[in-house]
This record gives structure tokens, sequence and C-alpha cells, in this order.
């Protein structure tokens, strides 16, 4: 089964087993028709937890979780990545992804040039950035039209125009 990241569980909230999870997701309606995640641990396979609840808040949103009543059970969870199947995702519009979906993607320049590989997403409130590492030193890739010129997921390509100073 193939899993998509929609959050990152960041502390514990309360005694009786919530945990505080900043959210991945542009919009919160796929959460609120959640019944259930699936949290990772470390490279373990990722383990089923049914919602007893959920709270949208801002940017994060608070899960209670059958099986987890205490707060010493969510402490071993904080930094853990929250997933749900991919196949629950509806699809985007053009021009639009899920950053699985670009995770690996090859990054090279307008001139042909070979910059490296996706290798990380973060939100920064206004766009995301990717983190591109591989050819030379990292670099940090706003997701604006002004730099990303074309993503082909067929050929697994992302063309990108560095702007002045990157």
């Amino acid at each position: 089964m193939q899993f998509l990241e929609i959050g990152k569980i960041v502390k514990a909230h309360g005694l009786n087993g919530r945990v505080k999870v900043l959210s991945f997701m542009q919009s919160p309606d796929l959460l609120k028709s959640l019944k259930e995640v699936f949290i990772r641990r470390g490279k373990d396979a990722p383990a089923l937890f049914s919602l007893k609840s959920l709270q949208i808040k801002g940017s994060c949103f608070y899960l209670e979780m059958g099986g987890i009543g205490s707060i010493d059970q969510t402490e071993g969870l904080v930094g853990c990545p929250v997933l749900i199947p991919a196949r629950k995702l509806p699809p985007l519009p053009e021009g639009e992804y899920y950053w699985e979906e670009l995770i690996g993607l090859e990054v090279v320049t307008e001139e042909g040039r070979f910059l490296g590989k996706v290798e990380r997403i973060f939100p920064t409130g206004s766009n995301d950035v990717y983190v591109c590492s591989g050819a030379e030193e990292e670099i940090l890739l706003p997701a604006i039209a002004d730099v990303v010129r074309n993503i082909d997921l067929e050929k697994g390509a992302m063309v990108v125009r560095l702007l002045e100073g990157m």
C-alpha cells in the first residue's frame, strides 16, 4: 500500500493520549472525513490507529486515537509522520501535486544543468520550499511559478529557473 504523509506529530497534548500534529494539508476538508490514520515509527511498517476524535486548529490538528490513552504512550510518537493511504486522496487539479509525487524528481535548470533531486519539502506559510540536493550543494527552491517552470511526473523531472542569488 502506498502512503502519503499528511502531518507530523509535534507533541503530546494533555494527559489522556491526544497528540498535536503539524498539518501538511492545504485544505482541512479531507481531514474531516478521516476515520483512521497510520503512524510510522522509525523504519517500522506504518501502524493503523482508529480515530476517536480529530480537531482542526489553524495549521495543526489534534488526534485522539484508539489504543492510546496516556501521555506515556503519546510521548513515543513525537516526531512520527501521520500517513493515510494514497487511494483516499482525491485527484488534484492540473498543475497541483501531492508532496509525495514530487519527492525524488530530478531537478534541472532551463539550460539543462542537473541540480540534484527533490529530497524533501517544507511549508513556509506563503509557499512550499523544495529542498534539492545531490549535484553540488543543497539548494532551497521556492515553489513559485517564477522558479518552477515545468513538472513532468512521467519523466520524473522538474525544470527550474534559478533567481538572482540562488
